[in-house]
């Protein structure tokens, strides 16, 4: 079972007081004494409106006690309630805040050197296949390469890498070991020294450097053991943007040459590119590759030089959380090829087919179409159907699973908002009034279903079980001015009045509201400030 890391931050209790992360003492004060006049338990004489107002009152008391002392919000923030209730558990010694902070320190410590033991294998196996060979009765394998590594971080500062790679093609091969030692000097500056045995057996050091916030210089020496030849290599990067970086690489020896490179990087696409000028060639590459949703993505790439010239497309999907398959389609002066890959870890298997020697016209737009054709053939008649069902079958374990922990945070949020509806209502009728904010719908819960909102009125299936009306709480939340605002970073599950109705699944808030007698309607992501109104939301 995985074990919960303490660093990571804990929102909660901002969110049940409706205040930022960043408040300040007098703010937490202020929303602690708006809740507090709703949930007082002196304000209800009905014993069963009594044991609601008491039972959120208790929450809300605990809220305001961490948050308004100094020390148990610094813990609280860092390490969350596990944090805080590790006071009572690591002994009756703890008894102060820095002490408590001080274990947990410690703890987390150790549990970074466990991590720094971890072994990180990487490898690689590559079989080149060949069609005109297997026609031709010389078999279909053309070559074989497999390369593999293993890294090891053996303390803060020092790491090892150990490796070997080997191809065969036709009856000739190569191999060789690599062996790497990595030294972090300081926070700018590390060295590394590598020995290499095999055909070009080679031992070497490198440095690199931080020249400031955003560039850095790396500078090798090479010696080769067989001939003694010595290579220097330099390569210096800076950061361009906060997306994009560049580099130039010069090395000199035996083999010179000269090579700019650019690379850029977002959320759904990357893109590099390379000019490179030697001794005896030139060339120059670049790729390009859309990111289409999550688990798809296409890929261009193309070569050229003194001796590549090559066009390459294709795309891939991810298959599970480790793997990923990608299919390409090659065409340049050594022929034409496909391309299939499998990524699993830090693994890969790639198999480039050779369709032909020759390009032809007719037989290139073939070997192009009835591949592509066949991809979404199957994507859309048996893999988007077969991926429809898991993740509706994964669902549905999900909310077994969780059904009664659903269950019982619903019946708290209904009961939380039966004390919010009286002052929400007056709210709303004082807003009315005025022609001010008034919440007509808001609803929270699950993606899948905030998009069929309109279809699932009503409704009792599924879908609609991962929702959950909010209206009453938003229109309580709306302040004597008129405006809504739910802060950044803080997931709205945790709000007064609302539950988490879908565990695991991606939520957002949907909100249609009238301002001076206008529509609006806005959606907002689980952890994505809100401040309404405002003029971009008007329908």
């Amino acid at each position: 079972m995985e074990e919960k890391e303490y660093s990571v931050p804990n929102r909660e209790l901002y969110g049940l007081l409706n205040i930022s992360p960043d408040a300040s003492t007098e703010e937490i004060r202020k929303a602690y004494r708006q809740w507090a006049q709703v949930y007082h338990p002196d304000k209800y004489q009905a014993s069963n409106m009594k044991e609601i107002a008491t039972e959120n009152f208790q929450r809300i008391c605990e809220a305001y006690e961490i948050l308004s002392d100094e020390n148990k919000r610094q813990i609280y923030d860092i390490y969350g309630m596990e944090g805080l209730n590790s006071g009572l558990e690591l002994g009756v010694k703890l008894n102060k805040a820095e002490e408590i902070k001080e274990e947990l320190e410690r703890l987390r410590r150790r549990k970074e050197q466990e991590k720094l033991a971890d072994i990180r294998p990487t490898g690689s196996i590559l079989a080149n296949l060949s069609l005109p060979h297997f026609l031709d009765g010389d078999g279909i394998m053309r070559g074989m390469a497999m390369n593999s590594e293993v890294q090891s971080q053996m303390s803060k500062r020092i790491g090892i890498a150990v490796g070997g790679n080997l191809a065969v093609t036709g009856n000739s091969g190569r191999g060789a070991a690599t062996a790497v030692l990595k030294h972090q000097i300081s926070s700018v500056a590390s060295n590394e020294l590598m020995a290499s045995a095999g055909l070009h057996s080679l031992i070497g050091i490198q440095t690199t450097r931080h020249l400031s916030p955003h560039s850095s210089a790396t500078s090798g020496l090479a010696l080769s053991l067989k001939d003694g030849s010595i290579n220097l290599s330099n390569l210096w990067t800076r950061q361009m943007s906060q997306t994009s970086n560049g580099n130039i690489q010069l090395l000199l020896g035996t083999e010179s040459s000269i090579a700019v490179g650019w690379q850029k990087k977002e959320e759904k696409m990357s893109a590099a590119g390379e000019i490179k000028f030697g001794t005896s060639s030139f060339g120059a590459s670049a790729h390009y590759t859309h990111r289409f949703s999550s688990k798809s993505h296409g890929r261009i790439s193309g070569r050229v030089g003194s001796n590549a010239l090559e066009f390459e497309i294709g795309g891939g999907r991810r298959i599970s959380k480790f793997s990923t398959v990608r299919m390409l389609y090659s065409i340049g002066i050594q022929g034409i090829f496909w391309k299939f890959e499998l990524h699993r870890g830090g693994q890969k298997l790639i198999v480039p087919v050779l369709i032909s020697r020759y390009i032809n016209p007719v037989f290139a737009a073939g070997t192009f179409a009835i591949p592509t054709s066949l991809y979404f053939v199957l994507k859309q008649f048996v893999a988007k159907p077969y991926y429809l069902r898991r993740e509706k079958a994964k669902a549905l374990e999900t909310m077994e699973k969780t059904s009664d922990q659903v269950r019982e945070a619903r019946a708290a949020a209904a009961k939380a908002q039966l004390l919010l509806e009286n002052v929400a209502n007056r709210k709303r009728n004082k807003q009315t009034e005025v022609g001010g904010l008034i919440i007509t719908k808001a609803v929270y819960g699950s993606v899948k279903a905030l998009k069929k909102q309109d279809e699932l009125e009503g409704s009792n299936d599924d879908l609609a079980s991962q929702v959950i009306d909010v209206t009453t709480p938003l229109n309580f939340l709306v302040n004597d001015l008129g405006q809504l605002k739910l802060h950044e970073g803080v997931k709205k599950s945790g709000i007064m009045g609302f539950c988490d109705p879908c565990p695991g699944e991606p939520k957002k808030l949907l909100v249609r509201y009238t301002y001076n007698g206008e529509n609006y309607q806005v959606v907002v992501d689980d952890c994505e400030e809100l401040q309404i109104p405002h003029e971009a939301h008007k329908l």
